[in-house]
């Protein structure tokens, strides 16, 4: 299954795609909500992290790492900045899902990045 957000006429959809071979139409699930301030936490990486942390920190939307905003070994609480992506020129802060202190950063700037994607690792 994939994560998809859109937006149509201003309103914001998160969409569930299921992926199979099956001949009818596949399951898809909408909702109307808020426009996110931050992205939410999105589907698990379809490859394993390079990172030794035991909590992944996950992007919320495709894009390109923008600006890296925390440091291996330093401390973050919930809500708190880890990494920043940029989306359809806006810039989308990638947060710490819980407390904990950065064990990897697995991005670079630059770098592209799809949702669900691990960025980063905590402990």
């Amino acid at each position: 299954m994939k994560n998809y957000t859109i937006t149509v006429n201003g309103n914001v959809y998160d969409v569930v795609v299921e992926e199979g071979a099956s001949t009818g139409a596949a399951p898809v699930a909408a909702a109307p909500k808020a426009a996110p301030k931050a992205a939410p936490k999105a589907a698990p990486a379809p490859k394993a992290s390079a990172g030794a942390g035991s909590i992944k920190v996950e992007a919320g939307a495709a894009g390109k790492v923008f600006k890296i905003e925390a440091n291996v070994g330093q401390a973050v609480k919930k809500g708190d900045a880890v990494v920043i992506i940029e989306a359809m020129k806006m810039e989308i802060p990638v947060v710490a899902p819980q407390d904990g202190t950065v064990a990897s950063i697995d991005v670079a700037v630059g770098d592209a990045v799809e949702a669900g994607a691990t960025l980063a690792t905590l402990n």
